[in-house]
Protein backbone atom coordinates (compact mmCIF):
# COMPACT_ATOMS: atom_id res chain seq x y z
CA UNK A 1 0.00 0.00 0.00
CA UNK A 2 2.80 2.29 -1.01
CA UNK A 3 1.75 5.55 -2.66
CA UNK A 4 5.13 7.29 -2.24
CA UNK A 5 6.08 7.20 -5.90
CA UNK A 6 5.71 5.33 -9.17
CA UNK A 7 9.37 4.42 -8.62
CA UNK A 8 8.46 1.98 -5.82
CA UNK A 9 7.05 -0.59 -8.24
CA UNK A 10 8.67 -3.57 -9.86
CA UNK A 11 8.74 -4.12 -13.60
CA UNK A 12 5.94 -4.72 -16.04
CA UNK A 13 5.93 -8.49 -16.67
CA UNK A 14 6.14 -7.88 -20.42
CA UNK A 15 9.29 -5.81 -20.00
CA UNK A 16 10.82 -8.36 -17.64
CA UNK A 17 10.15 -11.06 -20.22
CA UNK A 18 11.83 -8.88 -22.86
CA UNK A 19 14.91 -8.63 -20.67
CA UNK A 20 15.03 -12.39 -20.29
CA UNK A 21 14.71 -12.82 -24.05
CA UNK A 22 17.48 -10.29 -24.67
CA UNK A 23 19.69 -12.25 -22.30
CA UNK A 24 19.79 -15.23 -24.67
CA UNK A 25 22.96 -15.53 -26.71
CA UNK A 26 25.42 -12.79 -27.52
CA UNK A 27 25.00 -9.36 -29.10
CA UNK A 28 27.23 -6.55 -30.25
CA UNK A 29 27.97 -3.92 -27.57
CA UNK A 30 27.46 -0.17 -27.25
CA UNK A 31 24.19 -0.03 -29.17
CA UNK A 32 25.28 -2.02 -32.21
CA UNK A 33 22.94 -4.89 -31.31
CA UNK A 34 19.85 -5.62 -33.39
CA UNK A 35 17.35 -4.44 -30.74
CA UNK A 36 19.02 -1.05 -30.30
CA UNK A 37 19.28 -0.59 -34.06
CA UNK A 38 15.55 -1.23 -34.42
CA UNK A 39 14.62 1.43 -31.90
CA UNK A 40 15.20 4.36 -34.27
CA UNK A 41 12.61 2.97 -36.68
CA UNK A 42 10.21 2.14 -33.85
CA UNK A 43 10.43 5.64 -32.38
CA UNK A 44 10.24 7.29 -35.81
CA UNK A 45 7.04 5.37 -36.53
CA UNK A 46 5.67 6.31 -33.14
CA UNK A 47 6.33 10.02 -33.62
CA UNK A 48 5.45 10.03 -37.34
CA UNK A 49 8.74 11.69 -38.28
CA UNK A 50 12.41 10.87 -38.51
CA UNK A 51 13.98 11.01 -35.04
CA UNK A 52 17.35 10.22 -33.53
CA UNK A 53 17.15 8.45 -30.17
CA UNK A 54 19.63 7.58 -27.45
CA UNK A 55 18.75 5.17 -24.62
CA UNK A 56 20.03 6.07 -21.16
CA UNK A 57 19.29 4.57 -17.77
CA UNK A 58 17.98 7.51 -15.74
CA UNK A 59 15.77 10.53 -16.20
CA UNK A 60 18.37 12.83 -14.69
CA UNK A 61 20.89 11.68 -17.29
CA UNK A 62 18.35 12.16 -20.08
CA UNK A 63 17.54 15.69 -18.97
CA UNK A 64 21.05 16.83 -18.18
CA UNK A 65 22.66 15.37 -21.29
CA UNK A 66 19.90 16.69 -23.56
CA UNK A 67 20.25 20.17 -22.10
CA UNK A 68 24.04 20.00 -22.42
CA UNK A 69 23.64 19.80 -26.20
CA UNK A 70 21.36 22.84 -26.23
CA UNK A 71 23.11 25.11 -23.74
CA UNK A 72 26.65 26.54 -23.58
CA UNK A 73 28.44 27.06 -20.24
CA UNK A 74 27.52 30.75 -20.34
CA UNK A 75 23.88 30.00 -21.14
CA UNK A 76 20.67 29.95 -19.14
CA UNK A 77 17.84 27.42 -19.11
CA UNK A 78 14.36 28.71 -18.28
CA UNK A 79 12.12 26.34 -16.32
CA UNK A 80 9.39 26.29 -13.68
CA UNK A 81 10.52 26.72 -10.08
CA UNK A 82 9.14 23.25 -9.27
CA UNK A 83 10.85 21.58 -12.23
CA UNK A 84 12.70 18.35 -11.57
CA UNK A 85 15.84 19.72 -13.22
CA UNK A 86 15.85 22.52 -10.64
CA UNK A 87 14.67 20.78 -7.47
CA UNK A 88 15.65 17.13 -7.73
CA UNK A 89 18.74 16.63 -9.89
CA UNK A 90 21.53 17.78 -7.59
CA UNK A 91 22.94 20.28 -10.08
CA UNK A 92 23.23 17.71 -12.90
CA UNK A 93 22.12 20.14 -15.65
CA UNK A 94 24.61 22.73 -14.43
CA UNK A 95 27.34 20.07 -14.26
CA UNK A 96 26.79 18.56 -17.71
CA UNK A 97 26.43 21.95 -19.40
CA UNK A 98 29.68 23.08 -17.81
CA UNK A 99 28.08 25.77 -15.70
CA UNK A 100 24.88 26.99 -17.35
CA UNK A 101 22.39 28.73 -15.06
CA UNK A 102 18.81 27.67 -14.39
CA UNK A 103 16.41 30.60 -14.42
CA UNK A 104 13.19 29.65 -12.66
CA UNK A 105 9.74 31.10 -13.13
CA UNK A 106 6.52 30.79 -11.17
CA UNK A 107 3.29 29.57 -12.69
CA UNK A 108 -0.02 28.24 -11.41
CA UNK A 109 -0.46 24.47 -11.12
CA UNK A 110 3.22 23.76 -11.69
CA UNK A 111 3.22 25.03 -15.28
CA UNK A 112 5.12 27.72 -17.15
CA UNK A 113 3.03 30.49 -18.67
CA UNK A 114 3.98 31.67 -22.16
CA UNK A 115 3.32 35.33 -21.40
CA UNK A 116 5.51 35.26 -18.29
CA UNK A 117 8.24 33.48 -20.21
CA UNK A 118 8.14 36.12 -22.93
CA UNK A 119 8.60 38.90 -20.37
CA UNK A 120 11.48 37.07 -18.71
CA UNK A 121 13.24 36.53 -22.04
CA UNK A 122 12.85 40.18 -23.03
CA UNK A 123 14.58 41.02 -19.77
CA UNK A 124 17.08 38.16 -20.06
CA UNK A 125 20.06 40.18 -21.21
CA UNK A 126 20.52 38.56 -24.61
CA UNK A 127 23.67 39.94 -26.20
CA UNK A 128 24.83 41.68 -23.01
CA UNK A 129 28.29 40.44 -22.08
CA UNK A 130 27.63 40.78 -18.34
CA UNK A 131 24.72 38.31 -18.34
CA UNK A 132 24.24 34.61 -18.95
CA UNK A 133 22.68 34.17 -22.37
CA UNK A 134 19.17 32.71 -22.78
CA UNK A 135 19.77 29.34 -24.41
CA UNK A 136 16.92 26.87 -23.83
CA UNK A 137 13.46 26.38 -22.36
CA UNK A 138 12.50 23.24 -20.45
CA UNK A 139 8.99 22.18 -19.49
CA UNK A 140 7.86 19.09 -17.59
CA UNK A 141 5.04 16.95 -19.01
CA UNK A 142 3.27 15.91 -16.80
CA UNK A 143 4.33 18.64 -14.39
CA UNK A 144 5.72 18.16 -10.91
CA UNK A 145 2.27 19.16 -9.63
CA UNK A 146 0.65 16.31 -11.52
CA UNK A 147 -0.94 18.65 -14.03
CA UNK A 148 -0.72 18.43 -17.81
CA UNK A 149 0.14 21.09 -20.37
CA UNK A 150 -2.48 21.28 -23.11
CA UNK A 151 -1.27 21.24 -26.69
CA UNK A 152 -2.21 24.91 -26.99
CA UNK A 153 -0.07 25.73 -23.93
CA UNK A 154 2.91 23.84 -25.39
CA UNK A 155 2.47 25.62 -28.71
CA UNK A 156 2.37 29.01 -27.01
CA UNK A 157 5.57 28.28 -25.07
CA UNK A 158 7.25 26.94 -28.21
CA UNK A 159 6.30 30.06 -30.12
CA UNK A 160 7.94 32.23 -27.46
CA UNK A 161 11.03 30.01 -27.45
CA UNK A 162 11.42 30.01 -31.20
CA UNK A 163 10.75 33.74 -31.48
CA UNK A 164 13.87 34.13 -29.35
CA UNK A 165 15.63 31.40 -31.38
CA UNK A 166 15.76 29.06 -28.41
CA UNK A 167 15.13 25.29 -28.46
CA UNK A 168 12.35 23.75 -26.37
CA UNK A 169 13.12 20.69 -24.24
CA UNK A 170 10.41 18.52 -22.69
CA UNK A 171 11.08 16.48 -19.56
CA UNK A 172 8.77 13.54 -20.19
CA UNK A 173 9.42 11.39 -17.14
CA UNK A 174 5.64 10.86 -17.06
CA UNK A 175 5.16 11.41 -20.78
CA UNK A 176 2.75 8.49 -21.17
CA UNK A 177 0.56 9.69 -18.30
CA UNK A 178 0.28 13.11 -19.91
CA UNK A 179 -0.39 11.64 -23.33
CA UNK A 180 -3.31 9.46 -22.28
CA UNK A 181 -4.68 12.35 -20.24
CA UNK A 182 -4.84 14.52 -23.36
CA UNK A 183 -5.90 11.69 -25.66
CA UNK A 184 -3.64 12.94 -28.45
CA UNK A 185 -0.78 11.46 -30.49
CA UNK A 186 2.88 11.58 -29.45
CA UNK A 187 3.57 13.76 -32.49
CA UNK A 188 0.85 16.25 -31.52
CA UNK A 189 2.27 16.66 -28.02
CA UNK A 190 5.86 17.10 -29.18
CA UNK A 191 7.35 18.20 -32.49
CA UNK A 192 4.07 19.34 -34.06
CA UNK A 193 3.61 21.61 -31.04
CA UNK A 194 7.18 22.89 -31.30
CA UNK A 195 9.19 20.60 -29.00
CA UNK A 196 12.78 20.11 -30.21
CA UNK A 197 14.13 17.52 -27.76
CA UNK A 198 12.28 15.07 -25.52
CA UNK A 199 13.41 13.14 -22.47
CA UNK A 200 11.17 10.11 -22.95
CA UNK A 201 10.52 8.32 -19.67
CA UNK A 202 9.70 4.66 -19.11
CA UNK A 203 11.08 3.85 -15.66
CA UNK A 204 8.13 5.36 -13.76
CA UNK A 205 5.71 3.44 -15.97
CA UNK A 206 6.96 -0.14 -15.75
CA UNK A 207 10.61 -0.26 -16.80
CA UNK A 208 13.51 -1.21 -14.55
CA UNK A 209 15.85 1.50 -15.84
CA UNK A 210 15.15 2.85 -19.30
CA UNK A 211 14.73 6.35 -20.67
CA UNK A 212 15.51 7.81 -24.08
CA UNK A 213 16.59 11.18 -25.39
CA UNK A 214 14.63 11.87 -28.59
CA UNK A 215 15.83 14.51 -31.04
CA UNK A 216 13.28 15.72 -33.57
CA UNK A 217 15.98 17.72 -35.35
CA UNK A 218 18.79 15.27 -36.16
CA UNK A 219 21.26 18.16 -36.58
CA UNK A 220 20.98 18.90 -32.86
CA UNK A 221 22.02 15.33 -32.03
CA UNK A 222 25.42 15.26 -33.72
CA UNK A 223 27.45 15.78 -30.51
CA UNK A 224 25.25 13.73 -28.21
CA UNK A 225 27.08 10.44 -28.74
CA UNK A 226 30.23 11.98 -27.30
CA UNK A 227 28.46 13.67 -24.41
CA UNK A 228 26.71 10.44 -23.46
CA UNK A 229 29.99 8.54 -23.54
CA UNK A 230 31.90 11.23 -21.64
CA UNK A 231 29.11 11.33 -19.06
CA UNK A 232 29.34 7.58 -18.41
CA UNK A 233 25.95 6.70 -19.90
CA UNK A 234 26.96 4.71 -22.97
CA UNK A 235 26.10 1.20 -21.78
CA UNK A 236 28.23 -1.61 -23.13
CA UNK A 237 25.29 -4.03 -22.94
CA UNK A 238 22.89 -1.51 -24.42
CA UNK A 239 20.51 -4.25 -25.54
CA UNK A 240 19.15 -4.50 -22.00
CA UNK A 241 18.02 -0.86 -22.04
CA UNK A 242 16.74 -1.12 -25.59
CA UNK A 243 14.80 -4.33 -24.91
CA UNK A 244 12.85 -2.55 -22.20
CA UNK A 245 11.97 0.33 -24.51
CA UNK A 246 11.04 -2.00 -27.34
CA UNK A 247 8.67 -3.98 -25.13
CA UNK A 248 7.34 -0.76 -23.60
CA UNK A 249 6.08 0.45 -26.98
CA UNK A 250 4.87 -2.94 -28.25
CA UNK A 251 1.10 -3.54 -28.27
CA UNK A 252 0.55 -0.17 -26.53
CA UNK A 253 1.87 -1.47 -23.20
CA UNK A 254 3.07 2.00 -22.26
CA UNK A 255 -0.37 3.51 -22.85
CA UNK A 256 -2.22 0.75 -21.01
CA UNK A 257 0.09 1.13 -18.02
CA UNK A 258 -0.41 4.89 -17.94
CA UNK A 259 -4.18 4.62 -18.35
CA UNK A 260 -4.37 2.36 -15.32
CA UNK A 261 -2.20 4.66 -13.20
CA UNK A 262 -4.23 7.70 -14.20
CA UNK A 263 -7.50 5.91 -13.50
CA UNK A 264 -6.36 4.92 -10.02
CA UNK A 265 -5.42 8.55 -9.32
CA UNK A 266 -8.84 9.69 -10.52
CA UNK A 267 -10.56 7.18 -8.22
CA UNK A 268 -8.49 8.43 -5.29
CA UNK A 269 -9.27 12.05 -6.10
CA UNK A 270 -12.99 11.42 -6.45
CA UNK A 271 -13.13 9.58 -3.15
CA UNK A 272 -11.02 12.07 -1.20
CA UNK A 273 -13.14 15.05 -2.24
CA UNK A 274 -16.09 13.44 -0.45
CA UNK A 275 -14.27 13.52 2.91
CA UNK A 276 -14.69 16.67 5.03
CA UNK A 277 -11.66 18.96 5.46
CA UNK A 278 -9.75 17.33 2.61
CA UNK A 279 -8.37 19.66 -0.05
CA UNK A 280 -6.84 18.79 -3.42
CA UNK A 281 -4.13 21.37 -4.11
CA UNK A 282 -4.01 20.91 -7.90
CA UNK A 283 -6.25 19.46 -10.59
CA UNK A 284 -5.62 15.71 -10.85
CA UNK A 285 -4.77 15.18 -14.52
CA UNK A 286 -2.23 12.36 -14.47
CA UNK A 287 -1.12 10.00 -11.68
CA UNK A 288 -0.09 12.36 -8.87
CA UNK A 289 -2.19 13.97 -6.14
CA UNK A 290 -1.21 16.66 -3.69
CA UNK A 291 -3.68 16.60 -0.83
CA UNK A 292 -4.12 18.51 2.41
CA UNK A 293 -5.49 16.31 5.18
CA UNK A 294 -6.13 16.83 8.88
CA UNK A 295 -3.32 15.49 11.05
CA UNK A 296 -5.58 12.81 12.53
CA UNK A 297 -6.22 11.30 9.09
CA UNK A 298 -2.54 11.37 8.10
CA UNK A 299 -1.47 9.69 11.31
CA UNK A 300 -4.27 7.15 11.06
CA UNK A 301 -3.35 6.21 7.51
CA UNK A 302 0.30 5.81 8.48
CA UNK A 303 -0.68 3.66 11.47
CA UNK A 304 -2.66 1.38 9.14
CA UNK A 305 0.43 0.79 6.98
CA UNK A 306 -0.09 3.24 4.13
CA UNK A 307 3.06 4.92 2.85
CA UNK A 308 3.28 8.33 1.19
CA UNK A 309 5.45 11.41 1.35
CA UNK A 310 4.52 14.23 3.71
CA UNK A 311 5.58 17.53 2.14
CA UNK A 312 7.16 20.47 4.00
CA UNK A 313 3.69 21.55 5.05
CA UNK A 314 2.97 18.83 7.62
CA UNK A 315 -0.62 18.49 6.41
CA UNK A 316 0.26 18.22 2.72
CA UNK A 317 0.90 14.76 1.32
CA UNK A 318 1.72 13.46 -2.14
CA UNK A 319 0.08 10.32 -3.48
CA UNK A 320 1.32 8.65 -6.65
CA UNK A 321 -0.35 5.75 -8.42
CA UNK A 322 1.35 3.36 -10.83
CA UNK A 323 0.77 0.81 -13.58
CA UNK A 324 0.18 -1.93 -10.99
CA UNK A 325 -1.62 -0.02 -8.24
CA UNK A 326 -4.36 -2.27 -6.89
CA UNK A 327 -7.86 -0.83 -6.78
CA UNK A 328 -8.39 -2.71 -3.50
CA UNK A 329 -5.57 -0.64 -1.97
CA UNK A 330 -7.10 2.56 -3.31
CA UNK A 331 -10.49 1.69 -1.83
CA UNK A 332 -8.93 0.72 1.49
CA UNK A 333 -7.08 4.04 1.56
CA UNK A 334 -10.37 5.88 1.05
CA UNK A 335 -12.32 3.90 3.64
CA UNK A 336 -9.47 4.29 6.15
CA UNK A 337 -9.30 8.04 5.55
CA UNK A 338 -13.07 8.28 5.96
CA UNK A 339 -12.89 6.26 9.19
CA UNK A 340 -10.34 8.56 10.78
CA UNK A 341 -12.20 11.64 9.57
CA UNK A 342 -15.33 10.38 11.34
CA UNK A 343 -13.33 9.66 14.48
CA UNK A 344 -11.92 13.19 14.46
CA UNK A 345 -15.40 14.65 14.01
CA UNK A 346 -16.77 12.56 16.88
CA UNK A 347 -13.93 13.58 19.20
CA UNK A 348 -14.39 17.24 18.32
CA UNK A 349 -18.09 17.07 19.23
CA UNK A 350 -17.44 15.64 22.69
Amino acid sequence: MNFCSDNVTGMSPEMLAALAAANEGSAMPYGDDDISQQLTTQFSDLFETEVVIFPVATGSAANALALSVLTPPFGSIYCHNQAHIHVDECGAPEFYTGGAKLVTLDGANGKLVAEDLAIALRQGGAGVVHHVQPSAISLTQASEAGTVYTIAEIEAIAQVAHTHRLPLHMDGARFANALVSLGCTPADMTWRAGVDVLSFGATKNGAMAAEAVVFFNPNQAKDFIFRRKRGGHLFSKMRFLSAQLQAYLTDDLWLRNAQHANHMAAVLAQGLTKIPHVELCYPVQANELFVKLPTEIIEGLQAEGFRFYVWSDSNLIRLVTAFNTQEAHVQKFLTTAQHYAQMATAQASV
